[in-house]
């Protein structure tokens, strides 16, 4: 059965941005969603918001949908998360990744390469650290050298461990997730088909390696919801969020697996010509209706309940592209109305 959260968006500047995230955020909790999630980027962190959230909530799992893994030492990373779980009482999902090998270099002063294999070191390290209270700390690895010995009594953490999650397209990256991650955090361009097939193959090659079950991994997706009045302008926010995706040679495996090559093509045509217009157009009806949701406030919930197999988890998000913040804040409150709906009614036998 799959579960369903949101991204705790907020709206306003100062102390009002973090209050109306937890505002946000209690909705979530009190109509059942099972997870509330927030990002980061070059101007905002995820753990701050995240510490908001904690504090306001008291039942709702609170993740990172995604913070950078090379943006924190491997030490700050557990000492953070620490924290973070003992203010939540145990709540957090640490959800992880690299980003492009561009935005390594450019934005956190790192090598972009090999990031799949950074990633798994991460993880490596972020399990050693978490057993710190355990005694000391050591590990030379190709990105990471930490020597920890500590020199006052470390409490034992709230869990044993801490839910990781990665975030991948890619084949090593879906692999490391395999293998060492508790959880996949998919993309918005996933659709069933692909977490059935190439996602769900990789995960499987990587448990391998680590003799477990690929049922360990939590599969989570994203799914971009254009909710309006007018459904045209709805499909079409949707198309332009998908187009600047489509664009990228990353997706490519996953537009030839539903034919969709050609279409893929004109897009990436478009965007060269910074022809907005031509982004929008080049994105068909099923290609809009396979990766996201666009629809009247009213029909959401069930869309909702046509959302096929394949997820263990759904963050349900405006379009990341083109709207204001009042618009995605709009669009966020349909979001919720229409969980509250699906959430409530009986389950069918």
């Amino acid at each position: 059965m799959t579960t369903f959260g949101v991204n705790a968006f907020g709206i306003g500047t100062g102390r009002e941005r973090f209050d109306s995230m937890v505002e946000f955020a209690r909705v979530a909790e009190e109509i059942g969603c099972a997870a509330v999630w927030t990002s980061e980027l070059y101007s905002r962190s995820a753990t701050v918001p995240m510490a908001m959230l904690a504090a306001g909530t008291e039942t709702i799992a609170i993740g990172s949908n995604i913070a950078y893994g090379v943006g924190r030492s491997p030490l700050m990373w557990a000492a953070e998360a620490r924290d973070l779980d003992e203010l939540s009482g145990g709540r957090v999902i640490l959800g992880l990744g690299n980003g492009t090998p561009k935005m390594m270099e450019a934005w956190h002063g790192v090598t972009g390469e090999a990031p799949a294999e950074r990633m798994a070191e991460l993880l490596v390290v972020l399990k050693k650290l978490w057993r710190l209270h355990e005694g000391p700390v050591h590990h030379d690895g190709r990105f990471y050298q930490v020597h920890v010995a500590p020199t006052s009594d470390v409490p034992e953490p709230v869990r044993a461990e801490i839910p990781i999650w990665v975030a991948g397209v890619n084949k090593l990256m879906l692999r490391t997730a395999g293998r060492y991650a508790d959880g996949l955090v998919g993309h918005p361009m996933y659709t069933t088909e692909y977490v059935r097939g190439p996602v769900a193959e990789e995960i499987a090659t990587g448990a391998q390696l680590a003799e477990r079950d690929p049922s360990e991994v939590t599969i989570m997706g994203i799914r971009m919801c254009a909710i309006d009045d007018d459904v045209d302008r709805a499909r079409r926010q949707a198309a332009y969020a998908i187009g600047q995706y489509a664009a990228s040679r990353v997706y490519d495996k996953l537009f030839a697996l539903h034919g969709w090559t050609a279409e893929q093509e004109r897009i990436r045509d478009a965007a060269r010509n910074r022809d907005s217009e031509g982004v929008i157009n080049a994105v068909t009806d099923d290609i809009i209706d396979t990766i996201t949701i666009a629809c009247a406030p009213g029909d959401f919930a069930e869309a909702i309940a046509g959302i096929g197999e394949g997820f263990d988890h759904l963050d349900l998000i405006a379009p990341p592209w083109g709207l204001s913040d009042v618009e995605t804040r709009v669009v966020n409150s349909h979001i919720l109305d229409g969980l509250r709906t699906h959430l409530s009614a009986p389950v069918k036998a």
